[in-house]
């Protein structure tokens, strides 16, 4: 309903900012909560700003007294694989700990729906099968079993306390708000695109391939990639469904197709113009090989659709937003 608050847990980061901008554009009140140390206070333009930690008890059940949302869209997280393989504790604690804090203030305000950021790393390595919902989870490193554990909390709530969720599991998002406004802004950077825009750029001096051994056509590891702008639609149509009252659900935000670490270097060449150096490293603990989605379920039940998550587009929104400077330190 128009008008209503939704708590965007993570709405300062990538994703969850890109999410406050449609919530608003579909006429709900956005309200960020996000401690700030990931994300950028630059980035939340589009409704209340809550700075708080989710480890915090006290703060988030201020956040529900105050603005007594109606769902909550979670985002708040750390996401790095590679920190996640070399500490652990922190990724258990911040992202289990916290998100079992925020469903026990959620539910002890009365709020029911929540829609869910999970990941396609909980499936693991499966030797190049496309990834559907009923697929077995079989997560490689603790960023991804962090998040299959949350799933499971909020199994658990719904069957004792009436939650209902729709667990949305990411493929790679890529990609900016295409009016530039906000953007992928990381410190240090480490998803793909950003990355090759440092490397073209000089900001760094190359990118490192994690392997080029892999059994894939050319040995470097092969992702779905998704525009985030058709991620955050999906949400609005998961909160949509939730606001309906059609019950829990999973899933599969991607596009079914997948392209090496080496494809995408040559498709962002193509599109910038700018060469890319690059060296190849040792594979990183904890990547799988290959990851690509099968999405039919998105598609049929909440008529949810790709248009945007085209490489080329991906790459030129990328660059575009990249071009503005980006968020500065405060």
């Amino acid at each position: 309903m128009s008008g209503d608050a939704i708590l965007v847990t993570g709405g300062a980061g990538y994703i969850g900012s890109h999410a406050c901008k449609v919530l608003a554009q579909a006429g709900y009140v956005p309200v960020t909560f996000d401690n700030v140390s990931t994300g950028w206070e630059q980035a939340v333009k589009f409704g209340p700003f809550v700075r708080g930690d989710l480890l915090d008890r006290a703060a988030l059940e201020g956040a529900f007294a105050e603005h007594r949302p109606v769902a909550v869209l979670h985002f708040g997280a750390l996401s790095q694989v590679g920190e996640s393989v070399a500490s652990p504790g922190l990724y258990w604690r911040n992202n289990v700990v916290g998100s079992l804090n925020l469903v026990e203030a959620m539910t002890a305000a009365g709020c029911r729906n929540i829609v869910f950021s999970s990941t396609c790393a909980t499936y693991g390595d499966q030797d190049g099968v496309v990834l559907t919902e009923d697929s077995r989870q079989m997560p490689l490193n603790a960023y991804a079993a962090s998040k299959r554990a949350v799933e499971d909390i909020l199994r658990d709530f719904e069957n004792s306390k009436g939650l209902n969720a729709v667990v949305f599991r990411y493929f790679n998002v890529a990609g900016a708000d295409p009016e530039a406004e906000i953007g992928e802004w990381h410190q240090p950077e480490t998803h793909l695109i950003p990355v090759l825009i440092e490397a073209a750029t000089g900001k760094r001096d190359a990118l490192t391939i994690f392997g080029d051994d892999y059994s894939t056509p050319d040995g470097t590891c092969v992702r779905d990639y998704v525009h985030v702008m058709d991620l955050v639609a999906a949400h609005l149509q998961g909160l949509d469904w939730l606001l309906q009252r059609k019950g829990s659900r999973v899933f599969n935000l991607g596009t079914g197709q997948g392209f090496s670490v080496k494809e995408v270097i040559s498709e962002f060449e193509a599109v910038t113009g700018r060469p890319v150096p690059f060296v190849y490293g040792p594979r990183r603990a904890g990547d799988a090989a290959l990851l690509v989605s099968d999405c039919r379920r998105a598609k049929e039940e909440l008529g949810w659709s790709a248009d945007r998550s085209i490489l080329k587009q991906m790459i030129e929104d990328a660059w575009r937003w990249y071009r503005t400077g980006g968020y500065r330190a405060e």
